[in-house]
Formats: C-alpha cells, structure tokens, sequence
C-alpha cells in the first residue's frame, strides 16, 4: 500500500492557502487538515508551499530535445528521458507533449514520421521510467501538404488528448510581421535568407491549397474520435467565431486584446505563454498576457518553450498584477484539467491524484519572489 503523510505545509487549494497537512493513499489524496500530524512518518516541509501537480498542455520541450540545433537529431530515448527530467523539475506532473505535423520542408523534424517516438514513449511508459504522466497534444500544420499523412500514426492513439489547428503562413496570425518571422526562421531553424523568401513566396499558394480541407478533416476527426480541439494564433474576432463554430475549446495564443475579448464572450479558455508573462511580452510582437491577465482574459498559463516559466508566470502573475496566489496557481492547475477533461487531477482536494509539488519562494535581491521546486510526487510516489 503506497501512503504519503505531509505536514507543516502551507496546503493551495482552489480557494485558499492554510497550514496543515495532507494524507494520501494508494495514489489518491484521502484528507486534508488543519493541524499538523503527529505521526513518526510525517515528512514536514517546513512551512512551504504545496500545490497540485502543474498541468502542461502545450510545450515544444521535447522536439527541442529531439532536434537540438538545426539539422542535429539526437536519440529518441536520450531525448525523451532528458524532456522527462526538465518537466518533472518544473513541478509539471501532467505534461502534453505538443508534436508538430506537417512540414513542406524534408529537413524538419515536423515532416518526418512519429512512429518511432510514439513506441519509445510507450515502450517508456510500460516500463514506468517517467516521471511525469505523458499524453499528447498534434498540432496541426494545415497549409503543409502533407499534414494528414503525417497525423496516420496518431489515429485512435489512447494519449491523444488535444488538436490544435494552426497555419503559421507569414503575414498573418502569429507572423503578421514578416520581420519577426525572418528572426524566427533564419534564428531558431537555421535557414538562410533565400531560403526564408523562397519560403515566404510558397506560402500563400500551399494556403491555399490545402489549409481549408485540412482544416474540415481534423474538426471532423476531433468531432468524431471526442478530442479536444483548440484554435491558434487567433488575431481577430472573425478568426474566433469561425472556431467556436467548429467546435473548438480552447483558444491558443491570442494574438490580440479584440481575439481574447471574443474567446471569453464564446466561452472558449484562452491560453498564453509563461514566458511571455515572465519575459514582459511576446518575442512574436503580439499582445502582452499581463494585458490579459489584467483584463480578465487569461485563463491557462503554458511553458510554451520554457518548462520552467509555468511557475515563475504564476508568481509574476500574483506579484505584478495582483492576482491572488491561489487563482495564479488555478492557470496551471484546475483550469488546463477542466478544460482538457481530466477530471481526476489539478487541484488538492480528497478523491482526487495526489499529484503535489512542494515550492519553496525565496526573496531576491531585487525584491521579487522566485519559486524553487524541492519535491514532486506523481500519484503520491516521489518522483523528484
């Protein structure tokens, strides 16, 4: 029988912060207390923060480990392992690894097959290697020509959780500022000037293309297999309204006040980048998440490209724009397992997975607040 007794911590739960203790059993919290215990087998942790197991639903942690500088693949299980170990020290328990399909280019990893990776993960989860619970999130490329084929192996997969319809085409959505899109492009994936204008003088043609049946086929698919859907790099209201009608749940990235603003009137939970919100603004020259956050239009935080940002956002958040530390804590928490359907996890409460990270804030010297991950559990088993 797997027990788990913690006290002396300052117990987050969706409402509230209380001193007390929390007893867990066979991977479920049974109890939470006020008073501390008493028991011998008690690990007391002094007085810091506990919060449930943060809830990753968009990072492209692991395809930077699978590529690590342009053209550079590295080994499928290295790269799985060391993307396990960065997400578990963030404090994430519940990771969606984010896969991008479809890619024009042969040298990308997104136009590559996913097979290979799909059987490392699962030959790593049978063998219960993981820290973190590992599900997935594809991201869709509509305008590549061969998005579809590419999304085969993922048909029926048990982890799949999550679609994102995307189309990073230059001169709209995320890359309105074509600008931005050559820094990305020439910086991140290596290529060179001519190939950037080569690409950019391609784009609108396999846009239209292929963008508007890819599109149909993957809202078809979420539909018909009960997956969730979410929309990306939404700029206007427009943009919004048509993924409301498609059945869409989430809203990714908002690039602008007037796309949040319409996402929260459609009932749709907007997601913004922590390093967006740690960073002070977005490295694309879209709108700010601590705009957002004060306008009332953030509901999830993701890591994005920075595991580690999840929780520095949290307590950014709760510093700089005034947002209760249990609410700031609900963005990586509750409101992704609401919005995923996870219903047995994100926050501390009895019947639920004793997915807990004890946090430990130290003072800087500048005055801010940073938080320092001491301890993880997953299912009330120690994984860090």
């Amino acid at each position: 029988m797997n027990r788990l007794l913690l006290t002396n911590a300052h117990l987050v739960t969706r409402d509230d912060i209380a001193l007390g203790s929390l007893y867990a059993e066979d991977g479920l919290i049974r109890g939470i207390d006020t008073e501390p215990a008493a028991s011998p087998q008690a690990i007391d942790l002094g007085g810091d923060l506990l919060i449930a197991g943060l809830i990753e639903l968009h990072t492209d942690n692991l395809e930077r480990h699978l590529m690590p500088r342009p053209g550079v693949h590295w080994a499928l299980l290295p790269a799985l392992l060391a993307h396990d170990a960065e997400i578990a020290a963030a404090g994430i328990t519940t990771v969606l690894d984010a896969i991008g399909v479809g890619e024009a280019d042969t040298d990308s990893l997104r136009g590559q097959d996913w097979n290979p990776l799909l059987s490392c993960l699962s030959d790593c989860r049978a063998r219960g290697v993981l820290r973190a619970d590992h599900l997935l999130h594809v991201r869709c490329e509509l305008p590549a020509p061969n998005t579809i084929g590419l999304f085969t192996p993922f048909h029926n997969h048990p982890l799949l959780k999550l679609i994102s319809l995307m189309d990073h085409t230059p001169g709209q959505r995320q890359w309105e500022n074509i600008d931005h899109a050559r820094i990305y492009y020439t910086g991140k994936k290596g290529w060179s000037e001519a190939k950037f204008q080569a690409k950019v003088a391609q784009a609108s043609e396999l846009q239209d293309r292929y963008a508007r049946p890819h599109r149909a086929y993957f809202v078809d698919y979420a539909k018909t297999h009960g997956i969730t859907l979410a929309s990306h790099d939404d700029t206007t209201p427009d943009h919004v309204a048509q993924a409301c009608d498609e059945g869409v749940r989430i809203a990714e990235f908002p690039t602008t006040v007037a796309a949040a603003q319409a996402a929260r009137d459609m009932g749709l939970s907007t997601v913004m980048g922590g390093p967006n919100v740690v960073r002070g603004g977005s490295h694309s020259g879209n709108v700010a998440a601590a705009e957002l956050a004060r306008l009332g239009l953030l509901d999830i935080l993701s890591s994005d490209y920075v595991p580690g940002s999840l929780l520095s956002a949290v307590f950014t958040l709760h510093r700089q724009q005034g947002i209760a530390l249990p609410q700031a804590v609900g963005m990586v928490t509750h409101q992704p397992a609401t919005a995923l359907n996870l219903n047995d996890r994100g926050q501390i409460a009895p019947g639920l997975r004793a997915d807990l990270v004890q946090v430990h804030p130290i003072t800087l010297h500048d005055g801010s607040v940073h938080p320092v991950v001491r301890a993880v559990w997953r299912g009330g088993r120690r994984v860090l």
